[in-house]
């Protein structure tokens, strides 16, 4: 347990001191930067941008984008020490304004929420204090645990979850807070319009069963009287 402890602590201090190094600050989660488009970000992740997930269209397009990366290094039959399970990057009228990280838990099992943070913060610098008081949650906030540890500025918060629902799993959200304001009223906007609509569509939708069924019975009424015989 502690050689694999050890192991996990060791591949994901290099990720982060490999990031820090290139000089990575709070825009960005590794080569992702906060406001790029989608070409950009699907590029650097070799996902094609057509897997997109449009969430919302109006008042704003809302688009999530998900990307596993491979369990593999390039060009070998070696195992990835890369931590990361799955990131979700999310779109605000094609800017990148927030990046979900999930890490496996074979790549983090045994290491500590300090070993978290440690490891975090050679990317992030120093954490904020614990009495710092983050905005009301989102969504995707809400579901990931437990706040384990927060840095920021006015423009950008990195926050590290923990959940326990399923034993010990690590979250890191990064957050471009203007645009994430932006996307969180678009989203509140867009269920409010859904909500008045619902009756227009229901009844579009009736119509156009009605219509279909009407279409097909006369298609299928011309095949049949043309072959029918008594």
């Amino acid at each position: 347990m502690m050689y694999a402890r050890t192991l996990a602590i060791c591949a994901l201090g290099i990720v982060c001191s490999t990031q820090a190094i290139e000089g990575q600050g709070l825009s960005q989660y590794r080569n992702f930067e906060l406001g790029g488009d989608l070409a950009s970000v699907s590029a650097l992740a070799g996902v094609v941008s057509s897997e997109a997930k449009t969430i919302h269209q109006r008042p704003a397009v809302l688009q999530d984008l998900e990307w596993r990366p491979s369990r593999w290094v390039a060009g070998s039959a070696e195992a990835s020490t890369d931590p990361v399970d799955v990131i979700v990057f999310s779109f605000y009228n094609d800017q990148l304004f927030r990046v979900v990280v999930d890490y496996g838990h074979d790549q983090t099992e045994g290491m500590t929420a300090a070993d978290m943070i440690e490891a975090i913060s050679a990317v992030y610098g120093t954490p904020l204090p614990r009495t710092a008081r983050g905005r009301m949650p989102s969504r995707p906030e809400t579901e990931s645990g437990a706040t384990v540890a927060r840095w920021g500025d006015t423009d950008h918060a990195v926050v590290l979850y923990q959940s326990l629902s399923y034993g010990a799993r690590f979250r890191l959200i990064v957050t471009e807070t203007r645009l994430d304001d932006r996307a969180r009223k678009a989203e509140t906007q867009a269920l409010l319009l859904d909500e008045q609509e619902a009756p227009r569509r229901e009844i579009a939708r009736q119509k156009k069963e009605r219509d279909d069924g009407r279409a097909n019975a006369a298609k299928a009424r011309e095949a049949n009287k043309s072959v029918f015989r008594p």
